[in-house]
């Protein structure tokens, strides 16, 4: 995400990064590349200006900490301002009450509210929560299927509703039937339009008094930039948003909405929709957006996405097969399977701090594990617990098995040997204490860096 917006602020942060001094020209110089990549990204004109006049105050007027260059000073207040920009912290849904809590989806058509509102079930199952899809827009009748088929996924209750019913009526009723089916949460998708009408608000302000939302969640397309953050002004006037979740940020978002939504509309943004599935479902945490658009990766987001594959007994009985050089193909292939449940491995790679930049004009081909899968499937147990006794045959009957060639199931075993070499290094001398420890439930903060 952010890939045009990341390239700029790095190339423009590039320059001072190792300045002995900062002087008022390299400054401007560096802040007029800076306001380049924000407009560039369609960010709203003033929140640019603003930006950019705290950013400069702070410079010239604080004193450089002890351990920091004046350039890496200057980069650190950059991270800071932006992630204030942002709203500097994640604020949570807001739920609390007499059950059900009423989540109101609003936004244009095509903006993703139907598949958000999928995806705000799944996490809402996570945390434990019993939510209730209500399909509002009967304008679409897709839009009542596809939530219904995306009920049927999650195994959540969904209200039958249907376009000859009215979307007052369907709230209030949905209401009622998710009350009595002991839901905590309800998860309203609203129809849109392809731009704001009259008709359109006042529908919405009709079904809002029905049912009084504890949560009014503006959709924003992350890549219409500035156009999101003027619908979401003209929605927050007439029906009172309470924040944001933008979608479609795993594509080439121009990061305009992200970077502006907060200080236009004074109004959190809560999460962020990061893939078509149903768990690529973010929340919000400003000062890691700000590390992934500064090119400074996003490792507690990783590790928390860990965290969500691994429990604490996994990780702790994979660090005890990796210190004593027990780890086999079979515990490689667990480890493949669960890798690919984080999500693509270029985004997983983008969130190591300095991995984004080195991954610029590479191509990731996400085929070769599975082509890596097919081969250790293809051997027997045995084999797998003891990859040394795999011989040229038996190298050329598991090519045969997994349709690839002997000299792959070659280069993999070779490469598993030396990865279990530098990974018994690795643990024995401590290297991945902390990171393990983070997977295991702890404290989920990198040393050094911006975030600290």
């Amino acid at each position: 995400m952010f890939e045009a917006l990341t390239e700029k602020m790095t190339a423009a942060l590039r320059r001072v990064q190792g300045s002995g001094r900062l002087s008022a020209a390299n400054i401007d110089s560096a802040l007029q590349d800076v306001r380049t990549a924000l407009l560039e990204a369609d960010v709203n004109v003033r929140v640019a200006r603003e930006f950019l006049e705290t950013v400069k105050g702070r410079v010239l007027g604080e004193p450089v900490p002890g351990g920091l260059t004046p350039g890496q000073h200057f980069i650190k207040l950059v991270s800071d301002e932006l992630t204030r920009l942002m709203g500097s912290e994640h604020e949570a849904l807001r739920l609390a009450g007499l059950p059900p809590a009423v989540v109101m989806l609003v936004g244009l058509q095509g903006s993703g509210k139907t598949s958000t509102a999928g995806k705000l079930a799944k996490y809402l199952q996570g945390e434990g929560k019993r939510p209730y899809l209500v399909p509002a827009d009967i304008y679409r009748p897709a839009a009542i299927d596809q939530l219904a088929t995306l009920a049927r996924a999650l195994d959540v209750p969904c209200f039958p509703a249907t376009p000859e019913m009215e979307p007052v009526r369907i709230a209030r009723d949905a209401l009622d039937a998710a009350r009595a089916a002991g839901a905590d949460v309800v998860l309203l998708d609203t129809a849109g339009r392809l731009a704001i009408d009259e008709e359109m608000m006042a529908e919405l302000e009709r079904v809002k008094a029905a049912v009084h939302p504890r949560e009014m969640l503006f959709i924003a397309d992350g890549m219409s930039g500035q156009d999101a953050v003027n619908t979401a002004e003209a929605f927050h006037r007439r029906l009172g948003l309470t924040g944001h979740i933008l979608t479609k940020m795993d594509g080439d978002a121009r990061g305009g909405a992200a970077l502006a939504l907060r200080a236009v509309t004074r109004l959190p943004i809560k999460f962020m929709a990061v893939g078509e599935k149903l768990d690529n479902l973010e929340r919000f945490h400003p000062e890691r957006v700000a590390s992934r658009i500064l090119g400074m990766g996003d490792l507690i987001t990783l590790i928390e996405k860990a965290q969500q594959t691994y429990d604490q007994s996994q990780a702790l009985e994979l660090q005890r097969k990796l210190s004593r050089n027990e780890f086999t193909l079979a515990d490689f292939l667990d480890q493949i399977r669960a890798l690919r449940k984080l999500g693509p491995m270029k985004d997983l790679m983008e969130m190591i701090p300095g991995m984004g930049a080195a991954l610029k004009n590479t191509r990731m081909d996400e085929r070769e594990l599975v082509r890596v899968e097919a081969i250790i499937c293809s051997m027997t147990p045995r084999e797998r617990e003891n990859f040394h006794i795999v011989n040229a045959a038996r190298q050329k009957r598991i090519a045969r098995g997994s349709g690839t060639k002997p000299a792959d199931v070659h280069r993999l075993l070779k490469q598993f040997a030396q990865m279990r070499k530098m990974m018994k290094r690795i643990t024995t001398t401590g290297g991945a204490e902390q990171l393990m420890q983070m997977m295991q439930g702890g404290e989920a903060r990198p040393r050094g860096g911006v975030l600290n």
